[in-house]
């Protein structure tokens, strides 16, 4: 690192990749390589540059190198762990942010070994760690979603709401709006749930059982028009829907006894 001209063109390499010029970016890393192929600062960033491609065998082959003479790296090991878990070596990628955390501990460590243990189906120690993460970070939506998800998923809805209340702070996507609205729905407060479902719905226009429950949702305020409405939506989008509305217009507080389906599947536009 001491190499001027090294410094120089690795500050353009960051410098391209930051732009969006990815390929001119790993053009220019390929040739520094050629000329210091054990640099490890160098290899780190090929590994970056091929993981933002997908290109994770690759990425994993420098990391490592990079590993290899700069084993103390905390951002190195970090990125190491990612690129295991992309390639679904859960052990793997343990063992490295294990490291990372004790070379820096940091929330972004955390976060990475809660998704890794997720994806490992490791449910015990994952519902812990994501905990972890919410205590270090507590403004991390992606924590609190998650974590308020397990604990919904467990038969805690009133542990899960504060959760994901938090979760939809700022720019939501439409999954955590709808967890909330399942939590919601859970926990009685209908007027609430339908709130959640249509910012679900805002996000993502056809999703389908959002509108089913949706309806289910302004059925047990009630609202049967907007209710129907909400269904006939579903059904337009996914007419498989049919059997869930029919159930739930005649099983909820306000719904009605249908005895011919063709006169349903008329309303809700079939």
């Amino acid at each position: 690192m001491g190499d001027p001209k090294l410094q120089d063109q690795m500050r353009r390499i960051v410098t391209d990749f930051n732009a969006g010029r990815h390929e001119q970016a790993r053009l220019l890393c390929e040739e520094a390589l050629g000329r210091t192929a054990d640099d490890p600062a160098l290899n780190h960033l090929m590994a970056a540059l091929l993981f933002a491609k997908g290109e994770i065998s690759g990425a994993r082959i420098h990391i490592h190198a990079s590993l290899a003479v700069r084993t103390d790296n905390a951002s190195a090991q970090l990125l190491a762990g990612r690129l295991a878990r992309a390639a679904r070596d859960f052990d793997e990628a343990l063992s490295h942010l294990s490291r990372a955390a004790a070379l820096a501990p940091d929330a972004a460590v955390l976060v990475e070994r809660a998704r890794t243990l997720d994806e490992a189906d490791d449910r015990m120690r994952a519902l812990e760690a994501w905990r972890q993460v919410t205590l270090a970070d507590p403004l991390s939506a992606e924590a609190a979603g998650r974590l308020g998800r397990m604990l919904f998923e467990d038969g805690m809805p009133a542990d899960a709401a504060p959760l994901l209340e938090r979760a939809v702070n700022g720019d939501a996507p439409a999954s955590a709006w709808f967890d909330l609205a399942l939590v919601r729905q859970d926990l009685h407060d209908h007027v609430g749930a339908a709130a959640a479902y249509r910012k679900a719905l805002e996000i993502r226009p056809d999703d389908a059982e959002a509108a089913v429950n949706l309806g289910v949702a302004l059925q047990e305020t009630g609202d049967m028009d907007a209710a129907m409405k909400a269904y006939r939506s579903a059904y337009e989008q996914r007419a498989t829907t049919f059997g869930i509305i029919a159930m739930a217009l005649t099983s909820a507080p306000h719904g009605k006894l249908w005895i011919d389906r063709e006169t349903l599947k008329g309303l809700l536009g079939g």
